[in-house]
């Protein structure tokens, strides 16, 4: 059984931005869980929002949970994960998982992991397309847009 992440992940998630001096703001909106819908609330384009997939890498002796962070607008490649971590198979995680590793509701999840056993893993384009991008902030109805 996986040990739960503790504390606000929002306070968290802008304490560590404060403390490293990220360029962000904080916006307050309705909860939505829509990509599409929260990116038009933002006033970003989709392919700001950095969408968070908590997921399962098994196989070739890998046993590992993953924060797989793409811009919204694509969709994720598990086989491409896995074969990036050195498994065989990716899975999404099952919501107990993701409840214990990340302490925020789907559609939540920041690109940031406050736990030791979920690896980050980010896909680059994200990082190429735009100058700022936009997350759910560890609730739904927070987000945060990065430079």
């Amino acid at each position: 059984m996986l040990e739960a992440v503790e504390g606000n992940i929002h306070q968290r998630l802008c304490a560590l931005l404060d403390e490293h001096r990220a360029r962000y703001r904080v916006m307050a909106h309705e909860a939505v869980g829509q990509c599409e819908a929260v990116s038009a609330i933002r006033g970003t384009a989709l392919g700001q929002g950095a969408k968070a997939l908590v997921c399962k890498v098994k196989g070739n002796g890998v046993n590992q949970h993953v924060l797989a962070i793409l811009a919204a607008d694509r969709q994720a490649d598990l086989a491409s994960l896995a074969r990036h971590i050195g498994g065989s198979k990716a899975s999404l995680a099952s919501p107990a998982e993701v409840e214990a590793l990340t302490a925020c509701a789907f559609g939540a999840i920041p690109p940031f992991s406050f736990h030791p056993d979920l690896t980050l893993v980010a896909d680059p384009l994200l990082f190429e397309r735009f100058d700022e991008i936009a997350f759910n902030a560890g609730l739904l109805e927070k987000s945060v847009i990065m430079d």
